[in-house]
């Protein structure tokens, strides 16, 4: 991470599997927001988590179940949602899933 207040990441970011059916690439950040990109393959199920990380969600292409509070929402290409902190979260893909996911602060676990 540079501290010259314009960060880039290449497309060329290194892609992580940290679970199976899961890749992971974390692209910009800085020590206030992060931006992740995900790629799901269809029948993986992530499991139920909070941290206290804000999170926003955009489903960039594919079809993902995102459940929280007791609530559960089918969301394709185009849809978001956000969770705050502290909030308990899951989300499943129900075909091959490309998301984009945006942490403020950023994730220091993804970072390392």
């Amino acid at each position: 991470m540079t501290e010259t207040g314009v960060i880039y990441t290449a497309a060329s970011a290194p892609v992580t599997a940290p679970e199976p059916g899961m890749l992971r690439q974390v692209l910009a950040y800085n020590p206030h927001l992060m931006l992740v990109r995900h790629q799901f393959e269809k029948g993986w199920a992530g499991a139920r988590h909070s941290h206290p990380h804000h999170q926003l969600v955009y489903v960039v292409q594919g079809h993902i179940r995102f459940q929280a509070q007791g609530q559960s929402w089918d969301m394709h290409s185009g849809d978001s949602i956000v969770v705050n902190g502290g909030i308990e979260h899951q989300a499943a893909a129900l075909e091959n899933s490309e998301v984009l996911d945006v942490f403020t602060p950023y994730r220091e676990d993804y970072a390392r």
